[in-house]
């Protein structure tokens, strides 16, 4: 019976990256031409259709997401959308999550460097090489001007996959720093459930099911200047860790249901 399960198993891997190559292969031309458009205009029209691409693409391998609004999103303004970082279906996620303002991800810059996919990537986030002081920099300064213009955006705070089976890792300070530099409040989200649809330890485990984006509540940085920076970061990091608990994270486990914030080296 073990050798038919995973049969099926790999069956359905092989249907879920076919149908991902296929998709993969259509945007690409509208993506290509969307690049001349500029920044701006041609960055949401990408957004647009990949949008599409992850709503096709779950429909049809069976992962079926809802959004839950612990308080409601606001109709207008920009802000920093954070949330925890657990699998490579993460980023699908982000475009299933965040559908009614337009926004720029912060990636890694490397992702460009993968053929067809690297150009869509490239085209619609801010790329960031951590090895890097100044480019690290240079991300930041593009991401206050993506603020600027009125566009949201999104970071993973943990900056890599959580692999400590605690709720959350220690969170870096860019997010938090341009928080207040600029006045623009965060949104935290929990992704629950990609975890378990495709861990982080390999590509061959993808499977079915649901999968769930809890938008916590705002948190603002009215007042805060560049002193308040950990205090920011440690609200937030509490009110995500907490609320992870709270909803029993598969990747928990029994002695990592507390972490002490702290900053990466």
């Amino acid at each position: 019976m073990k050798w038919l399960l995973r049969l099926l198993q790999f069956l359905y891997t092989v249907y879920v990256f076919l149908l991902f190559l296929l998709f993969m292969f259509i945007v690409f031309p509208m993506a290509f031409v969307a690049s001349f458009w500029g920044k701006i205009r041609g960055g949401n029209f990408i957004y647009g259709i990949s949008r599409i691409w992850a709503d096709a693409w779950f429909f049809l391998i069976g992962i079926h997401h809802r959004n839950i609004f612990e308080a409601p999103l606001a109709d207008s303004g920009p802000c920093i959308f954070v949330a925890n970082h657990i699998s490579y279906l993460d980023i699908p996620v982000i475009l299933k999550s965040v559908r009614k303002r337009h926004f720029r991800a912060l990636g890694k810059l490397e992702t460009k460097k993968i053929p067809v996919f690297g150009f869509i990537y490239g085209s619609a986030v801010v790329g960031v090489d951590r090895s890097s002081a100044e480019h690290r920099s240079r991300s930041v300064r593009q991401l206050k001007s993506v603020l600027k213009k009125g566009i949201s955006i999104f970071i993973f705070p943990e900056g890599t996959f959580n692999e400590t089976h605690q709720p959350l890792k220690t969170f870096y300070d860019g997010a938090f720093k341009i928080a207040i530099e600029t006045g623009t409040p965060i949104r935290p989200i929990l992704f629950l459930d990609t975890y378990d649809r495709l861990r982080y330890d390999s590509l061959f485990r993808i499977r079915p099911g649901r999968s769930r984006a809890v938008f916590l509540r705002e948190v603002q940085v009215t007042g805060m200047t560049s002193k308040d920076v950990e205090k920011l970061k440690t609200e937030v990091f509490n009110l995500m860790e907490s609320s992870l608990i709270e909803c029993k994270a598969s990747w928990i486990s029994a002695d990592g249901a507390r972490v002490r914030q702290g900053s990466p080296d």
